[in-house]
């Protein structure tokens, strides 16, 4: 298989826990790559010799520790050679090191690419069976203090769906806030040990997986939570009937909306779309 690795940066999306899910073009990039920037450069050769590939690129370490040590290097070479940055699982820069490389690679004109597979955040929303229209991913919470009570606010009024990160020990504590800040009704789904042996989607409401949660779960963890419930303005039936008499006049509705919203204040869209059921 010819492989599409080229001088520039490309990152590599790695499996989260299957290896069947290493792609053809992971394998093909492993073996020609001259250099791989890896976060932990153990993990990045017990895949490769479970893949059953030799390695002859230099492996280098590209962590959140030395990140902004190693780039100016990484991009000197990335001129003249094929760099493959890889995490421990899933895709780099999403959770893990490499965002700052690649914006530095724009900025110097290197190319940059990528070779798609596995992401933890995905699946794991693809499988909770929550809105996937729009949604934020907010990694691992801050663990106390006003910035975690933020995240949590957030959390609690966002129109869109949320996955964070967890680890197992924490899990239960995580659960428990969640349902203080966005009540124990809020639907929400814990994924654990995906695309492993004992992977388990459990969607329930929170208050019902913060129980489940007491007993202690183990294993790599991403929670899902469901958008907020549109918040619904009561609208004063008085005005509601003054707006369908104006109507009944012969204005039209929409304007008889605006003639009363302009004198009490009320949105004119709340007026209408009471009138009109």
């Amino acid at each position: 298989m010819s492989c599409e690795l080229g001088v520039g940066i490309t990152l590599a999306a790695t499996p989260i826990g299957n290896l069947a899910d290493a792609s053809p073009r992971l394998r093909a990039a492993l073996r020609a790559a001259d250099v791989i920037a890896a976060e932990d450069t153990r993990r990045v050769r017990q895949l490769a010799s479970a893949l059953e590939i030799t390695l002859t690129a230099r492996v280098v370490s590209y962590h959140d520790h030395n990140e902004r040590t190693r780039l100016e290097l990484l991009l000197r070479e990335a001129t003249t050679a094929r760099i493959l940055v890889v995490s421990d699982a899933g895709m780099p820069t999403i959770a893990d090191p490499g965002y700052r490389l690649v914006a530095a690679a724009h900025q110097a004109g290197v190319a940059v690419r990528v070779i798609p597979g596995p992401s933890a955040p995905v699946a794991a929303l693809a499988a909770a069976g929550l809105a996937t229209d729009s949604f934020t991913f907010l990694g691992f919470l801050a663990r106390k203090g006003r910035p975690r009570a933020t995240q949590l606010a957030e959390i609690a009024t966002s129109s869109h769906t949320t996955i964070i990160f967890e680890s197992p020990t924490r899990l239960a504590a995580t659960l428990a806030d969640l349902v203080a800040e966005c009540g124990g009704e809020r639907e929400a789904a814990v994924c654990r040990e995906l695309t492993k042996m004992h992977e388990e989607v459990r969607r329930a409401p929170l208050s019902e997986l913060a129980s489940w949660a007491q007993a202690g779960i183990r294993g790599e963890i991403v929670i899902v939570i469901a958008p907020a419930p549109p918040v619904t303005h009561e609208v004063d039936p008085a005005l509601v009937a003054e707006v369908r008499a104006l109507a009944d006049l012969g204005l039209r509705l929409k304007v008889a909306a605006q003639h009363v919203a302009a004198r009490t204040g009320v949105r004119a869209k709340s007026l209408f779309e009471a009138a009109h059921h």
